[in-house]
Order: structure tokens, then C-alpha cells, then sequence
């Protein structure tokens, strides 16, 4: 049964209570406007879209609870952003549309948050008011099961996919609202919870769920690590409160907005993001651009002081800057050296900055040193988003990028590369780093998983030269089969060339 609440209807002649004015969760207007009336001028001073509020009127944002999208829902506007012919790719709905006619207009997304009756029932229950009539009825069942995992979300086995499944798809939320009421952070820093709730849906309502990898149950895996990482021994001893909210913050937004396609594919389609970052780290600091948006837009952090705030955004956009595989090599040696001289000091908040970028590092290449149930998954994921990237560049008679050619490449061998090259010199590191029981786990994980790749990979192509050897056997008995009685394969009685044979066999 839906149950909607019914604001009051309030006579014209009459002004609007003060009360209601001030109402958490209803839409309010200040009484320096009206709704049929023009705005005060004071008001144009900051907008959002084509929406005019006064910076007071903090409830003037909750307008996007009712379904008004103030950001675009394109990932292009080629337009007005650039002349390329392959900017009218729109990411939003790029591996949907693969198959399409040209003809066939894509549906349009409907992009929903909280809807209104409900964002009020959380705004009263945060308020203390009692619920008079149910919302929605949970399977205690299921709720009980999530309960039970957050447990133990410290197991380094946590199935990040069973939780997202038993929390309907709201993973990311309820492990970020769990981890930090757990380090008491939302006391401490004194978060507002409707704000912070807001903020954590609208980032996973930001994560494309059409990305086979790239997506808000990939950010809640990086952050259920990044935990892991945080409570090891060295980590647990010195990092301070800040620190762990920095580090689950851009834990959880350090994906933001991904596209689905690589920054090589942005670069050579001359894509506006590309242009803006001057192709170095496109796709990184798009996630911190977006991240910093979403903390802005919901005044996440606004009783800070303004000089906190800023610095709390420039360094969580350090953290994920990061995560550019691309500078892989830069960081791996700055941490390999000061390991080889002994002197990172974690008593250094700079040092202690240093170790959140190489675990959130760690934590967002961690799927090899997951167990194999769950390391498979995100190596099919991965490896399926890959593919569809390089299914668009050829639909777009693009040169396909390196290991995106689905019939050259398979996720074992893709595995493998990565595993070698990338991987195992990161985690290498990070064992002599913190050399524990989890470490050593991850490294026992990502050698019986690159093994097992190996072995499905000896596997396939046992099969398929097998099956090479019998379609050449095939051939030859088919050829003998058709060379005249006193002739032989090669040459007929008359000396005719071995030529004839195929095109005679090819004509039979």
C-alpha cells in the first residue's frame, strides 16, 4: 500500500505560517518571493540550473527530491561543447544503445532519489517524531542478513555482492552510514544526518549502473578494503579521525560519474572532459570535480569553518588523483624508497597522506587478492566493460584500444598482464609495508587466482588446437577423398598440379 502525506493547502489571501517556513523536508520559498511573482533580485546571486534561491532558504534544494534534475543527465552536449563527430555518444546510455538502429531514439533515464513522502518520514524519525503510518514494508528477513554481514565487514571474504543484494541494491549507502557511525565520525564532526544522507544517495545515484565494473557496488568493495587497510596495526595506531573520514570519503567517491570507458577512449574523441583536464588525469579529477559538487550542493560540510572545508576538499582530491593507473610507476617508487630508507614517520600528517593514496591505491586494484568466487566476478566485470568499449570504437571505425578486442583477448590473459605488471609489484610493497596476516592473505589470494587463470587458460587453448588439428585432419581425408583413382594427393596420373585438389574438393 502507498501512503502519501498531503501538505496543507493554504488560502492565497492568507501568509504563510512561519512554521511552515521553516519545515525540514517540505520546499519553502522565502518571503521575499512568491511563487507567480518575480524573484527579489538579491536571489540571482546564486543559481543552480535555472533555480533561484537564497543562500538562507536551505530547504530550496530539496526541490531535486522531487524529481527535478538540476544536472544534466547527458554526458555530452556536442553542440556546444565540441564539434567531434563521436561526441554525440551519450555515456549515459552507451552500452544500452550498442545494437540500435540508428533510428531508435534511447529511452530516457528516469533518475529517482528519495521520494517525497519518504524523504519526510526520515526527516521526522531523525527528529524524533513517531511514525504514525508505515512507508514501506522491509523483509526483516533480508534486513536481518545485512545486519549480521556489517558484523563482520572487516572479513577480508566480505561478498560485497550478497550485501548489495540483501540491502536492494543500496550497498554503498548503508556500509558508508554504518563505517562511520561505527568510528562515532558522524558525532565527532557533527554531520547533520539528512544532509549526509542526501549526499551518500545522490553519489550512488551518480555511480552508472549500466557499467558492468564501474559502479556504486565497485565503490562499496573499494570501501569495505579501504576499512580493512585502515584497522591494520600501523594504520589503527596513528591515523587520526580526520584521516578516516578523508579516507572513506574518497573511498567512496573515487569513481564518481565514470563513464565506462577509459581516458585513452576520451583523449582521441576529443571529449570535453579531456580538453578541460588537458588530458592528464581526465577521469580523476572528474570524480573529484563531481565528488566536490555533491558536498556542495548538499552542505555537507558547511558549519565547518570556510578555510576546513577547502582543505578537506584539496585533499580528497589528492587521494583520488591517486588512483590514476597511469602514475602507477611514480607512486610505487616514492613508496619503495622511503621503505628502503625506513623513513615514513606516521606521526607526519603529510607521511599519514602518504599511506591513505597507497591503500586507497591498493583498495581500488584489490579484486585479484579477493578470494576466487569473488575475484572471478570482477575480473568477468571488468573485462565485459573493457570489451564494450572496444565494441563502441569498432561500431565507431575507432582504433580499438589495447586489451578491448573481445576476439583477441580473454579474461584470463587480460588477468594475467594485470596481475603481473600491476598488481603483484603494488601489493608486493604494501606487504613490506604492513607485513600481516592480510597481507599475506592477499598475496596467497592473487597467486592461487593467477594460477588458476592459468590453468583455464592451458585449458582453452588445449581445446581449441585440438580442435585446429581434427578440422586439418578433416581437410586432408576430404582432399584424399577426392583425388582420382591412380593419383595421389599431390600430383594425378597426367601430372596435374596439387592446386586442382582444393578447388576441386571447395566445388564438391
Amino acid at each position: 500500500m502507498e501512503v502519501c502525506y498531503q501538505l496543507p493547502v493554504l488560502p492565497l489571501d492568507r501568509p504563510v505560517p512561519k512554521h511552515v517556513l521553516s519545515r525540514r523536508g517540505a520546499i519553502s520559498f522565502s518571503s521575499s518571493s512568491s511563487l507567480f511573482g518575480s524573484p527579489d533580485p538579491r536571489q540571482l546571486s546564486q543559481r543552480r540550473g535555472a533555480i533561484s534561491y537564497d543562500s538562507s532558504d536551505q530547504t530550496a534544494l530539496y526541490i531535486r527530491m522531487l524529481d527535478v534534475r538540476v544536472r544534466s543527465q547527458a554526458g555530452f552536449e556536442p553542440e556546444r561543447r565540441s564539434t567531434h563527430p563521436y561526441l554525440c555518444i551519450d555515456f549515459r546510455n552507451l552500452h544500452t544503445r550498442l545494437g540500435c538502429g540508428a533510428s531508435s531514439a534511447p529511452e530516457r533515464r528516469v533518475h529517482r532519489l528519495l521520494s517525497f513522502q519518504r524523504y519526510l518520514h526520515s526527516s521526522r524519525m531523525l527528529r524524533g517524531i513517531p511514525q504514525q503510518i508505515p512507508l514501506h514494508i522491509l523483509d526483516e528477513d533480508y534486513t536481518g542478513q545485512a545486519r549480521c554481514m556489517l558484523e563482520k565487514v572487516g572479513n577480508w571474504n566480505f561478498d560485497i555482492f550478497l550485501f548489495n543484494r540483501l540491502t536492494n541494491g543500496n550497498g554503498l549507502i548503508t556500509l558508508t552510514c554504518h563505517l562511520l557511525n561505527q568510528y562515532g565520525l558522524v558525532e565527532l564532526f557533527q554531520l547533520d544526518m539528512v544532509k549526509l544522507w542526501r549526499f551518500l544517495v545522490m553519489v550512488q545515484e551518480d555511480y552508472h549502473s549500466d557499467n558492468p565494473y564501474h559502479n556504486a557496488v565497485h565503490a562499496a568493495d573499494v570501501t569495505q578494503a579501504m576499512y580493512c587497510y585502515m584497522r591494520e596495526p600501523k594504520l589503527a595506531k596513528s591515523l587520526t579521525s580526520y584521516d578516516i573520514l578523508l579516507g572513506l570519503l574518497a573511498a567512496v567517491t573515487h569513481d564518481l560519474d565514470h563513464p565506462g570507458v577509459n581516458q585513452p577512449f576520451l583523449i582521441k574523441t576529443d571529449h570535453y572532459l579531456a580538453t578541460l583536464y588537458r588530458n592528464t588525469s581526465v577521469l580523476e579529477n572528474h570524480h573529484w570535480k563531481s565528488a566536490v559538487g555533491l558536498i556542495r550542493e548538499t552542505g555537507l560540510f558547511s558549519h565547518l569553518p570556510p578555510e576546513d572545508s577547502l582543505n578537506l576538499e584539496r585533499e580528497l582530491g589528492s587521494l583520488i588523483l591517486a588512483t590514476d593507473i597511469s602514475r602507477q610507476n611514480e607512486y610505487l617508487s616514492r613508496f619503495r624508497m622511503h621503505l628502503n630508507q625506513d623513513n615514513l614517520y606516521l606521526s607526519k600528517a603529510s607521511h599519514r597522506h602518504f599511506i591513505l593514496q597507497m591503500a586507497l591505491k591498493c583498495a581500488d586494484i584489490c579484486n585479484p587478492c579477493r578470494p576466487w568466487e569473488l575475484s572471478k566476478q570482477w575480473s568477468e566485470r571488468v573485462t565485459e566493460e573493457f570489451f564494450q568499449q572496444g565494441d563502441i570504437e569498432k561500431k565507431h571505425i575507432l582504433e580499438v584500444s589495447p586489451v578491448c578486442d573481445r576476439l583477441t583477448n580473454t579474461v584470463g590473459n587480460i588477468q594475467i598482464g594485470f596481475m603481473t605488471y600491476v598488481a603483484e609489484p603494488l601489493f608486493a610493497e604494501w606487504a613490506r609495508f604492513s607485513d600481516t596476516r592480510l597481507s599475506q592473505t592477499m598475496l596467497g589470494h592473487m597467486g592461487l587466482n593467477k594460477a588458476t587463470w592459468g590453468g583455464l587458460q592451458q585449458e582453452q587453448t588445449s581445446v581449441f588446437e585440438e580442435a585446429e588439428s581434427s578440422k586439418a585432419s578433416s581437410d586432408t581425408e576430404d582432399a584424399a577423398a577426392a583425388a582420382p583413382p591412380g593419383g595421389s594427393a599431390a600430383t594425378t596420373a597426367g601430372g596435374t598440379s596439387s592446386k586442382e585438389i582444393p578447388q576441386g574438393n571447395g566445388e564438391s
